[in-house]
């Protein structure tokens, strides 16, 4: 019997879930807390109906659009997702590679696997930079200044990660927490997995922080960097490390965490050129509100002045639409994209991609409207 090919968000999550070990499941689907901002992200999307029209000549259909100044097929990014190398082998070169094939930004983490260099020589051009505010400004400038030589000019700061959230999931599996139990708990769950650990535990070393990794001190393994850099994230950050990160950053600037109107137009003050509605896909403060319900106000407050994304819990390329029609000019996902290259390679994360293009496509259509910047608030039923 032939398995059934895999198509939407939830076909692609079910593959990866049977392919990595328990904890790095987990670690990918988990949110913080009791995980309601999580589940309300996607379900908000879900809950916002469009506006059916017809007769209209929709021959003409075109996806393409200009994020960051950058030319894609479509308003969508790959958002950055630390540790992506362990749910693929070599996973953010792999990723940096399809998206360049299919003319969407990528992203890089600052805690991935992979270098910024060896994602860009897979890729064959330059991607976005995500970075964290660690305490030793030194490494900051240092890792800064190394992307930027490497051709980067699209950096997201992520505001939102004062300290990490409270992940339950990732306590159950002991991950973050000593002695050999822990240990032996993700032990059994790897060796369950000999796929996973053929491909990239054995084939897709070294498991270290790419960007990292020089500058930790006596780093032995993933628990060590770990440690390390929870030791790192900086609760003191203010707006006036914004501004320094202003004036040291020629490229773009994008705040990655926004969630407030007050905020927003914090970030329009100290000169950003984008930012990003986030809540850290649910990870971060659980009971915030999602993404989706905050867009509307953030977008109407400060889209004139800055570009406005989103990310969070949109699932198809029907739910790209719906952030359009809410006011972002594009959004970013993180979970779709690593769930397709964990379940099904590189072959399916580019189907992944091409399928949410063509939904996208299919909606315009049906919506009545052939270009990305005729998709608006009037799209939306009872708007």
């Amino acid at each position: 019997m032939f398995a059934r090919t895999p198509v939407t968000s939830d076909d692609y999550q079910r593959l990866a879930r049977r392919r990595l070990p328990g904890f790095l499941a987990d670690y990918v689907d988990g949110g913080a807390g009791a995980e309601h901002t999580l589940a309300a992200n996607s379900a908000d999307w879900a809950r916002l109906t469009l506006r059916q029209r017809v007769l209209v000549d929709v021959s003409g259909i075109d996806t393409g659009t200009t994020l960051l100044g950058e030319r894609c097929a479509l308003p969508l990014a790959l958002a950055p997702i630390g540790l992506a190398g362990m749910m693929a082998r070599r996973g953010e070169a792999q990723a940096a590679t399809v998206a360049r094939a299919a003319n969407v930004p990528f992203t890089l983490s600052t805690v991935g696997i992979c270098s910024y260099d060896e994602t860009i020589a897979a890729a064959g051009a330059p991607c976005w930079f995500q970075l964290y505010m660690l305490r030793d400004r030194g490494l900051v400038q240092t890792l800064l200044e190394r992307v930027w030589a490497s051709g980067c000019r699209t950096l997201l700061f992520t505001v939102d990660l004062p300290l990490a959230g409270m992940r339950h999931r990732d306590t159950r599996h002991g991950l973050g927490l000593p002695g050999a139990r822990a240990k032996l708990v993700r032990l059994s769950q790897v060796l369950a997995r000999p796929g996973w650990l053929r491909d990239v535990a054995l084939r897709g070393k070294p498991h270290a922080f790419g960007n990292l990794g020089e500058h930790v001190p006596a780093a032995r393994d993933l628990d060590t960097f770990r440690a390390w850099i929870d030791s790192q994230f900086d609760p003191g950050v203010t707006w006036s490390d914004i501004e320094w990160l202003r004036g040291l950053w020629r490229g773009k600037l994008v705040l990655k965490g926004i969630l407030d109107v007050a905020d927003a137009q914090a970030a329009v003050g100290v000169g950003v050129d984008g930012l990003i509605v986030s809540n850290h896909g649910g990870r971060q403060l659980d009971g915030a509100a999602s993404t989706a319900s905050k867009l509307p106000a953030i977008a109407q407050a400060v889209a004139a002045r800055t570009e406005v994304l989103v990310d969070g819990g949109l699932r198809s390329g029907m739910d790209l639409y719906r952030a359009l029609a809410l006011g972002a000019r594009g959004a970013l996902i993180g979970r779709p994209w690593i769930w397709a290259l964990a379940g099904g390679g590189s072959s399916g994360l580019a189907s992944m991609l091409d399928i949410w293009r063509r939904e996208l496509a299919n909606t315009m259509a049906l919506t009545g409207v052939t270009r990305i910047a005729d998709i608006g608030a009037r799209q939306l039923d009872g708007a």
